[in-house]
């Protein structure tokens, strides 16, 4: 009688529906309801490509979109999201965000070419710019000023802390070699260029860079891009990842079998990788909506740190994964076809940053502090999480 009185309680508790207090979402944000969004119906306003949004409260951007109440962990109390930079005839804020705590500075570079679209002009470096965080907190618009850098810096695509300097990666531009270069964050930005070939050969575009944060060697993805929008010879070398030591010189690949690759992340122990592939976004091949826009998950060899057990963590619904960070609790951020999506780490999409337009990259600059680049705009979130110390993880050359 004990038992079948358990039993039937057990029961009446699981017939129960959940009572869970429904909570009013932050301001600028939204609840998006995953059940009624599950079914469409025949005649309802399916999307047929990536292109469009999935906006079902068809609110006004920017704002959060929450898909899971753990994005309000995420967002605190009192997030927001606004316009501190715009300028529609040049696409300033695309690639390379940096934050850099000796100066108070976020740095990022415009597109190829600086223009709206990509550019075919193989003529035309982009541009590094940097704007104050000083003057983002008081409010309003920004100052946006150019940094004057070496000429052997030719289209900067992806930037890292490097022990109080930064390391950016770029595409280079013609017949000017891809390369990884250290560059001094105040005047004179003297820059030293420590890598510009692999065995003699060089580099398609290099497109992404962080730093290991056990080993602190430099690792860094190399991509098509130079060919697919014009500015760079036809490439040498499949799309790929690479470790570079520059206290030895030694440079390897580590992960091979994309078709685009893009972003890259690691988590606090290093343990774990992330690689964007943007195969989708094809430049003057066009977009291929059957190809990759996912997020892939790789295990770090404790000993030769070579990529393995490549699983799929995210496939993103808009656009193509582009540049990918991760806050202090382990979450996945990632520039997409409709803002900034984010990840809890077992491959959940928890929210949101809808701007009603893609964007390239983001990073966290002091706590709660998320500067987010959109091209032609460039956006700042003040939300709880905080990003990784990715300002710790450089080493002496």
């Amino acid at each position: 009688m004990k038992l079948l009185a358990i039993s039937s309680l057990f029961l009446l508790s699981a017939a129960a529906p959940s009572k869970r207090k429904r909570q009013n979402p932050p301001n600028q944000s939204v609840f998006i309801d995953r059940h009624a969004s599950n079914v469409i119906g025949s005649s309802g306003p399916f999307r047929t490509d990536t292109s469009g949004f999935f906006n079902p409260t068809n609110t006004t951007p920017p704002f959060f979109q929450i898909f899971d109440h753990a994005f309000l962990d995420i967002l605190g109390p009192n997030p927001s999201v606004r316009l501190i930079g715009s300028n529609e005839s040049f696409a300033f804020a695309h690639e390379a965000p940096i934050w850099i705590p000796e100066t108070g500075e976020v740095w990022f570079c415009s597109d190829e070419g600086g223009g709206r679209a990509i550019h075919s002009d193989v003529n035309t470096n982009n541009v590094v710019s940097r704007i104050r965080m000083e003057e983002v907190r008081v409010g309003g618009d920004v100052s946006i000023t150019p940094v004057p850098l070496d000429p052997s810096i030719q289209i900067t695509n992806g930037a890292t802390n490097y022990k109080g300097q930064i390391l950016l990666v770029n595409d280079g531009r013609g017949n000017l070699p891809p390369n990884v270069v250290l560059v001094n964050p105040r005047p004179p930005f003297n820059s030293t260029v420590l890598l510009d070939n692999f065995f003699g050969r060089q580099f398609n575009s290099l497109n992404d860079v962080k730093i290991h944060p056990t080993s602190k060697k430099v690792f860094f993805t190399d991509k098509t891009t130079g060919w697919l929008n014009h500015f760079r010879p036809l490439p040498d070398f499949p799309d790929m990842v690479y470790r570079f030591d520059p206290n030895t010189g030694d440079v390897r690949v580590v992960a091979d079998g994309f078709i685009r690759s893009n972003g890259i992340a690691f988590t606090d122990d290093g343990k774990t990788a992330y690689i964007g592939d943007s195969a989708l976004g094809g430049g003057f091949l066009g977009s291929n909506s059957t190809l990759p826009a996912t997020i892939y998950q790789f295990d770090v060899d404790p000993t030769s740190e070579t990529f393995t057990n490549r699983r799929v963590f995210a496939y993103v619904d808009t656009g193509i994964p582009d540049g990918i960070q991760l806050d202090k609790k382990g979450n996945v951020y990632s520039g997409c076809g409709d803002g900034v999506n984010v990840w809890n780490p077992t491959g959940t999409l928890l929210g949101k940053i809808f701007l009603g337009d893609s964007s390239s990259n983001m990073i966290f600059a002091e706590a709660g502090e998320l500067v987010v680049l959109s091209d032609s705009n460039l956006f700042f979130a003040k939300i709880k999480a905080e990003g990784q110390d990715l300002h710790g993880r450089g080493l002496s050359v």
